[in-house]
């Protein structure tokens, strides 16, 4: 979001490498995955520019923290600690950064 190409790339090898292990515990489900993360990551992309004015660091920290627990639990998930619903949590991105400006608006 901030025109720094260098962190995209960095998580794009590390996604690749990451997929790689969940396509080999979850096989297919791996390729349904890809549709509602390309949906948000594109709409991200394009949005980006007129985002990015609006954006405080509290909000872009949650929504990196959003995207932590997301990762936190599918890690449960895969070692099959606890079995949550993964794609029910991928509208929480779209939903963290309002809810992030309203906190921060009105409660500091």
């Amino acid at each position: 979001m901030n025109g720094d190409p260098s962190v995209l790339l960095s998580k794009a090898v590390l996604d690749f490498f990451t997929a790689m292990i969940f396509a080999c515990t979850l096989r297919q489900v791996v390729s349904l995955i890809a549709i509602p993360q390309f949906i948000v990551l594109i709409s991200l992309f394009f949005c980006a520019q007129i985002i990015m004015p609006f954006t405080t660091q509290y909000m872009i920290n949650d929504l990196i923290a959003c995207g932590g627990f997301i990762m936190l639990a599918t890690g449960f998930r895969i070692a099959k600690i606890k079995d949550f619903p993964i794609v029910s949590m991928i509208p929480s991105f779209y939903v963290i950064l309002p809810l992030s400006w309203l906190w921060v608006t009105y409660t500091y």
